[in-house]
């Protein structure tokens, strides 16, 4: 059955190379493949009760931590996700994920999603680092990206405005957490050069 609107992304334009490596503005951090040597650092950040109650999961042992990492890759290679280590730029030093999931070629849609180690919240590192996947998944060709937290969760409210993603509403009872229905405050960033470039072709196609 055909599809009467673009790709907005075409498919099998991100699966046919490698994951790129990506870098903050100021240098500082620096965005990567997981790979098996993160699988330790993994396993450590859910061990923050923090942690695993905004992300409603566990992480058991090291060797979870490492299937997880597989899962990473097959998501990058299926289109469905893309997923980052992220790292200090000088040293190496493991502080967290960032991750775009969900992701939808054909809108050109994806969320948001990441953590960061506990030994490096309050250094800016969530906020910088989604400003440098944001600005790659535009350039890649992206529409439009959410970000989605509970409204409880007053620190992503804040890297979610830092990084310019502004508040859009609030989706009510839509998450379940282990203390019940949260109601989840939306962030999202559009991408007006391919949302210009996409009203162009269907109107373009509609006046033919």
């Amino acid at each position: 059955m055909p599809i009467d609107i673009p790709h907005i992304i075409k498919p099998g334009t991100l699966a046919s190379g490698p994951q790129p490596t990506l870098h903050s503005t100021d240098g500082e951090l620096v965005l990567r493949t997981p790979e098996f040597t993160d699988a330790p650092a993994i396993h450590d950040a859910f061990q923050d009760p923090a942690l695993r109650y905004w992300h409603i999961r566990g992480m058991e042992s090291v060797d979870e931590a490492r299937d997880w990492v597989t899962s990473t890759h097959e998501g990058w290679r299926e289109e469905t996700a893309a997923q980052w280590f992220v790292a200090g730029a000088a040293d190496g030093a493991p502080l967290g994920r960032m991750a775009l999931r969900q992701m939808n070629l054909m809108e050109g849609v994806a969320e948001v999603g990441y953590w960061v180690l506990p030994a490096a919240r309050g250094l800016g590192v969530a906020p910088r680092a989604l400003a440098a996947m944001t600005d790659w998944a535009f350039d890649v060709g992206f529409h439009r990206i959410d970000l989605l937290h509970s409204t409880g969760n007053e620190p992503s409210c804040k890297v979610a405005l830092k990084a310019d993603y502004p508040l859009e509403g609030t989706r009510r009872s839509s998450a379940l957490h282990t203390d019940g229905w949260h109601d989840m405050h939306v962030h999202a960033r559009i991408n007006a050069r391919i949302n210009a470039r996409i009203n162009a072709r269907i109107n373009a196609r509609i006046n033919s």
